[in-house]
């Protein structure tokens, strides 16, 4: 049995946006960006079946079929269990559209993966997360299907994203391969997790970080610490986005920001930021500016 693949970057690169970002859907121009990333070092990229409704994964995938020799350099991130209503066929009452909803059933789960591999035209998903905790879910029948999924080489790991610690436990305590990685929100604007205990559970149980909106959304350069993050950065030569994953690297088990650019000069000056250290001073008046308040 192979090792799980480890991510070892600085950053995954988030293709939530690559449907609405015209130039790159010629696969030419996909390819040769994807080919300059790879040639910076980053080879992680970061996916969903829900990302234009799979127009994400399919563009992905025309880019490495145009340039064959991309296809075994990514690594690659995908997500699925989250049935939106143009998915769902049901139509209960009087309703025109379908329900959302989740779907962690084997049957749900092991067609996702099938897809998936298709649409972006690689032979391993190198990891496979349940993109949403599911009530419904059979702990037992799911993890079967995790399981048979890394045995039959068809994912290199599994792991979930927005779980409850217990939600979790539940799904890895049916499995017999270790559940990898947990993709949560984490920011300067929404540090919730490193006081609720998510945050050390997640770390505890020896799940990689994966951290989804990073930077907010923006929010962290319009919110309080703007003026902090503005003069770190000029202490430090790097960008304010920079100084604010430093913060987010900061912390035990060294979190993996999903960024959601795909501007190349974007992603440059983000990469040359990577080796920011902050002093604990400043690790903790960023929080104190970013909560209006300092610890108690």
């Amino acid at each position: 049995m192979s090792a799980a693949p480890r991510i070892d970057a600085p950053f995954l690169l988030g293709m939530m946006r690559l449907h609405e970002v015209p130039a790159l859907h010629d696969r030419g121009r996909l390819a040769d960006w994807i080919e300059a990333r790879l040639d910076e070092g980053l080879a992680w990229f970061d996916h969903a079946d829900i990302y234009g409704d799979g127009q994400g994964e399919a563009l992905f995938g025309a880019a490495l079929r145009a340039r064959p020799s991309l296809a075994g350099r990514v690594k690659v991130v995908t997500k699925a269990g989250i049935v939106t209503p143009e998915r769902d066929a049901s139509r209960i009452g009087q309703r025109d559209t379908g329900i959302k909803h989740y779907d962690s059933s084997p049957a749900a789960l092991t067609r996702a993966i099938d897809a998936a591999l298709s649409r972006l035209g690689v032979e391993r998903l190198d990891h496979f997360l349940i993109h949403r905790p599911d009530p419904l879910m059979e702990a037992a029948a799911t993890g079967r299907a995790l399981d048979d999924a890394i045995a039959a080489g068809k994912i290199g790991a599994a792991g979930v994203s927005n779980f409850l610690p217990e939600q979790w436990r539940r799904l890895q305590a049916a499995m017999h391969h270790r559940l990898e990685a947990h993709q949560l929100q984490l920011s300067l604007d929404h540090a919730t997790p490193l006081f609720d205990g998510r945050y050390d559970a997640l770390v505890a149980d020896g799940l990689a970080p994966l951290v989804w909106s990073p930077l907010g959304g923006g929010r962290v350069f319009q919110g309080p610490a703007v003026g902090l993050l503005d003069h770190l950065a000029g202490v430090h030569g790097a960008t304010p986005a920079g100084v604010a994953l430093a913060w987010l690297r900061a912390l035990p088990g060294r979190p993996v920001p999903v960024i959601g650019s795909l501007r190349a000069e974007r992603i440059a000056d983000l990469a040359r930021d990577a080796d920011l250290a902050l002093a604990r001073p400043e690790w903790y008046a960023l929080l104190e500016a970013a909560r209006g308040h300092p610890v108690a």
